[in-house]
């Protein structure tokens, strides 16, 4: 990392930041507290600034947070290769490790609930439990776009319009990652984001090398379906959940639509809980930080979540 992009991504607050080899691969975390590690997974197009508010009040909870950059993200690595959901999902599982623990609290929004789902299939063992934010399971959102093209279908027109080769990339650092900052404020509820967020985020995208690694989840999602690689996630995935599940939604969220993410409880075997934060739109945790803390905080602290 540059002293250009160190500057950028070490943003000052109550964490401190590091980086965290796993697998080979390099990984810019922002933690703070001590107790049971909770493992904060950011969506498109973020970085682990996502989580700033979670970095607050999870330690004063008493648990240890980790906020990572995913592969391809602000101060983590950007290889060539590696943005499918089963190397990612190998990502955290060795971030945790690597972290100096067994297993981890999972909490993922976007595409890092998508990665969440994946890690409660792949590597159960490191997941102690599961909290997914603005995500189905993946098969459920597969099932959405292909059930509902002019809902969920028209609301993933970005994913389709990323499939193209360069120009995606070019068009999303335009104008000073212009797009970024319209996808930020067109997803969430009105008076999101926060000028710093926004100005944060559209930076973050604009590091070398970030723009194209964002693309390249979306790419390999598509362009998998049909390939050896896709159909055998896609027969792996149909294993349950195994975990204590949370799922959390805001119920004006126009990226994932609540009713695409509605039915995700069927594939969870464990005890599974669906809460919708009442005026978020995509970002709820950081939208409504508040109500969210309280559904993820009140969750954590029940030895026995309800189904």
């Amino acid at each position: 990392m540059s002293g250009n992009e160190a500057s950028l991504i070490e943003v000052d607050g109550p964490w401190t930041h590091r980086q965290v080899s796993a697998g080979g691969t390099r990984f810019h975390v922002a933690e703070a507290g001590e107790g049971p590690l909770v493992l904060l997974l950011h969506g498109f197009p973020e970085f682990w600034w996502s989580w700033h508010n979670q970095l607050v009040s999870l330690p004063a909870a008493g648990y240890r947070a980790a906020a990572v950059d995913l592969r391809g993200y602000g101060g983590s690595d950007k290889p060539p290769r590696g943005y499918d959901l089963v190397t990612l999902a190998g990502d955290a599982a060795g971030l945790v490790r690597a972290l100096g623990e067994a297993n981890a609290i999972v909490v993922g929004h976007d595409w890092g609930g998508l990665l969440a789902w994946t890690m409660g299939v792949y590597h159960p063992k490191v997941v102690q439990r599961l909290a997914v934010v603005s995500a189905p399971h993946p098969l459920r959102l597969r099932q959405a776009v292909t059930s509902d093209p002019r809902g969920q279908g028209w609301a993933t027109r970005h994913t389709f319009g990323f499939q193209l080769p360069l120009w995606p990339e070019r068009r999303l650092v335009r104008d000073n990652a212009a797009l970024v900052g319209r996808l930020l404020h067109e997803w969430s509820a009105p008076g999101w984001p926060d000028e710093r967020t926004e100005q944060l985020v559209r930076k973050a995208v604009q590091i070398p090398g970030a723009a194209h690694s964002a693309l390249e989840y979306h790419r390999w999602l598509i362009r998998s379906v049909a390939r050896p690689d896709g159909i055998r996630y896609a027969h792996r995935m149909r294993a349950p959940i195994q975990v204590p599940t949370l799922q959390l939604h805001g119920t004006l969220d126009t990226c994932t639509l609540p009713g695409s993410a509605q039915g995700s409880g069927r594939y969870v075997a464990a005890p599974y809980r669906w809460k919708l934060i009442d005026g978020a739109g995509h970002f709820p945790h950081q939208e409504r930080p508040r109500a969210f803390d309280a559904q993820l905080l009140g969750w954590l602290a029940d030895p026995e979540p309800e189904r």
